[in-house]
Parts: C-alpha cells; structure tokens; sequence
C-alpha cells in the first residue's frame, strides 16, 4: 500500500515537470518567433508567461483568472508592463498608467500599493512570495515587507546607484540596480554568472531556484536559460 502512495506520488510530481517544461517550450517559440521580449513571469509547476511589444503576449499553464485578466486588459488596448506570478497561483499584473489587477497577495502589500498610487508614485516593479515577503519600487520611493530587507535594499543603493528591479522566489532574491546586483539566499550560479557576462542593460529579471532565468532591458533585447 505504501509503495503504491509512493508510485502516485512520483506519478504527479512527473506529470508536473511535464507540464512546466512544456509551457516553457510554448513560451520559448513564441519568443523565436517574434524575435524580442521584454518581460516573462515564470514557476516551475504554474504556468509561463511571455510580454512583447504592441502587447504581444503567450502564456501556458497560468491560472485561469490571470489568463482572463490578460485578455480583457488586451482587449482593451491596456499596455501590460509586468506580470507577477507565484506557484500558489498569486498574480499580479502592473498595466497602463500605474494600474494593477491582482489575485490573493499579501494584504499588507495591497495597501501599499493603494498607499503609492493615492500618492501619485509611479510604481516600476513588484515583486511578492508564497511566504508573505515583497518590494515595491517606484520612481521616488521603496517598500519592503521586512525592515532588514529594507536596510539591506538601501545600502545596495549607496553602492550602485538606482534600484530598477526586483525579483524574489520563496528563498532567494535578486536586487537589480543601475550599477550592479544583489543576492540573498538561494539564487542560482547560472544566473549570477550570467549577469557578470552579459552586455545587456539589464532592466528586467526573472528566475527560479532550479536554474531558470530571464533577463531583458527596456528595448526587448533579452537572454534566457529556461
């Protein structure tokens, strides 16, 4: 009986890498195809998404209501800068001029996010977790979750200039600023190497604990190991 509790196990967990592999070879071609990207939200198990320009979009896997969100921003000529999206199913879409859609974050980053836009802050990236972590920046302003993640967001800006982005899984996090990077916790060798290597302006990332990343600047020149 045991074993058999195993085997279904095993069973399900393959079904998952398949289905995580296949929307991320969907997204891949897609990308191909159009030659550019400028933003992706990917997981391992729940779904990928890929942004282009004229508001090209392709995801696969995602959950229904982001898909449904997608379409009626599409519909509506709504530019969508950024999708935030977690292995639980939370997601976030930063749209047009500082609008938002979003489905089950944090309570205490949406009134942030309502406090910044009552206030007329420009909002350029969003990251969240499973764990109830996140970081809001703006053009003038930045928010964390934690105190210490905030002092530690701060000293990187005194090192490297202006924080651009940031992208965070449930255990590691990437700060991305004019002038460098920062890491915390588990943050994959392939994508640190990378960011020495490469001679992209980098502007956007976006990366997993097994080694997936993407990373792109604001003209849609792009690199990606996924």
């Amino acid at each position: 009986m045991k074993s058999r509790f195993y085997l279904i196990i095993l069973m399900l967990l393959t079904l998952q890498v398949t289905v995580a592999q296949n929307s991320r070879s969907y997204i891949r071609n897609k990308i191909a195809e159009w030659g550019s990207c400028r933003n992706v939200a990917i997981t391992e198990t729940g779904g990928d998404l890929a942004l282009n320009w004229n508001n090209a979009y392709a995801g696969m896997g995602l959950p229904s209501s982001l898909s449904r969100a997608l379409k009626e921003l599409n519909d509506d000529g709504e530019f969508i800068d950024d999708v935030q999206l977690t292995e639980q199913g939370r997601w976030l879409i930063l749209y047009g001029d500082n609008g938002f859609r979003w489905n089950n974050i944090p309570y205490s980053l949406e009134r942030k996010l309502r406090e910044f836009n009552q206030n007329g802050e420009v909002i350029t990236s969003v990251t969240f977790n499973d764990n109830g972590a996140w970081i809001v920046i703006s053009q003038e302003h930045i928010s964390a979750s934690n105190s210490e993640v905030n002092d530690w967001i701060k000293d990187g800006i005194n090192s490297y200039g202006q924080l651009w982005a940031a992208h965070m899984t449930d255990d590691g996090l990437v700060l991305c600023y004019e002038n460098g990077y920062k890491f915390m916790g588990n943050v994959p060798q392939r994508l640190k190497n990378k960011l020495e290597e490469t001679r992209i302006n980098v502007y956007r990332i976006k990366f997993l604990s097994d080694g997936t990343f993407f990373i792109a600047d604001t003209d849609g020149d792009y690199d990606y190991w996924m």
